[in-house]
C-alpha cells in the first residue's frame, strides 16, 4: 500500500530531477489520488512533508508550487556602497545585483505610528513619541519575496529624509539620510532563529516548519543618534548575512 511518505520520495525524487522547476506546479491532489490510489489525506500529507523541508508551498489559488531555494549572500559591505546621494540601488537590490539577481524592493505600506517601550527605548525616545512605520518586501523579480523588513524611524527625521511618503527612495534609504545630513556611521545587529508565525510564513511562501532568521538592527550617525531600527524576517535557508573584513 502507498504511503505519504512513498508519494513524498518520488514528488522529491523528481522535483531534485528537474521534473518540476522551481515556480512550476506539482500535480493536483486529484491527480496524486488516482496516480498512487490513496486518500486525499495521504495526499495532503505527502504534501505537508515537502512543504516543511521548504521544496514546496501551497495556497487555494496557485495550487502546490516548487519553491526557489537559491541562497541569496547579503554582506554587510553593503551599505557603503550606497552612502552616496542621488544613487539609482539601495543595499538590496546592490547586493543582489553583484550576484546576478534582479533584486528590487517593495514598499507595502507607510504609517504614523506611536512608538512602544522597546523601540522608543532603542531610539532613545520616550513611549508614545511619533514615528514612521515603514514595511517593505525585499524580492527577487518577479515576485519571489526573500525578506520582510519593518523599519522606524524619528518621525522628525523621516520627514527631513523623505521617508514618511509612498515614494520610490532611489538609491535607498541612507542615501536618504545621508543626502538629510544624517548619515548612516555605524549599527549594531542582532541574529537569531525561529519558526515563522502564520503571518509570515504565508508572505515568505514557506512552511511552518522551515525556520526563519530575525535581524534587528539599530543603526546611528557619527553623533551617536539613532536614526533607524530594522526588524527583518528573511528564510534561514535562503539568506545568508556575510559580515566581511571585520576587525579582531
Amino acid at each position: 500500500m502507498t504511503s505519504s511518505g512513498d508519494i513524498s520520495s518520488d514528488l522529491r525524487r523528481r522535483i531534485h530531477a528537474g521534473e518540476f522547476a522551481v515556480g512550476g506546479k506539482l500535480p493536483t491532489n486529484a491527480e496524486l489520488m488516482a496516480e498512487h490510489g490513496v486518500s486525499k489525506a495521504t495526499v495532503t500529507k505527502a504534501i505537508s512533508a515537502l512543504a516543511d523541508e521548504g521544496l514546496v508551498f501551497s495556497s487555494k489559488r496557485a495550487g502546490t508550487v516548487v519553491r526557489s531555494q537559491t541562497p541569496v549572500q547579503i554582506p554587510l559591505s553593503r551599505y557603503g556602497q550606497v552612502m552616496t546621494p542621488g544613487g539609482t540601488k539601495g543595499p538590496w537590490e546592490t547586493a543582489t545585483a553583484s550576484q546576478g539577481l534582479d533584486g528590487h524592493m517593495e514598499l507595502v505600506s507607510v504609517e504614523r505610528v506611536q512608538a512602544d517601550a522597546e523601540t522608543a527605548a532603542l531610539l532613545s525616545l520616550a513611549e508614545g513619541d511619533a514615528l514612521v512605520y515603514r514595511l517593505r518586501h525585499a524580492l527577487i523579480r518577479p515576485a519571489d519575496i526573500v525578506q520582510l523588513q519593518h523599519a522606524w524611524y524619528p518621525a522628525d527625521l523621516a520627514e527631513q529624509a523623505g521617508l514618511d511618503g509612498t515614494g520610490k527612495i532611489h538609491g535607498g534609504v541612507y542615501g536618504a539620510l545621508t543626502a538629510a545630513g544624517h548619515r548612516p556611521a555605524s549599527a549594531t545587529e542582532t541574529v537569531s532563529a525561529r519558526l515563522p508565525t502564520e503571518s509570515e510564513a504565508a508572505q515568505l511562501r514557506i512552511g511552518g516548519r522551515v525556520a526563519v532568521l530575525t535581524l534587528t538592527r539599530l543603526t546611528r550617525d557619527d553623533k551617536g543618534q539613532p536614526l533607524e531600527v530594522l526588524r527583518a524576517i528573511a528564510p534561514a535557508d535562503r539568506l545568508q548575512l556575510s559580515y566581511d573584513d571585520l576587525p579582531l
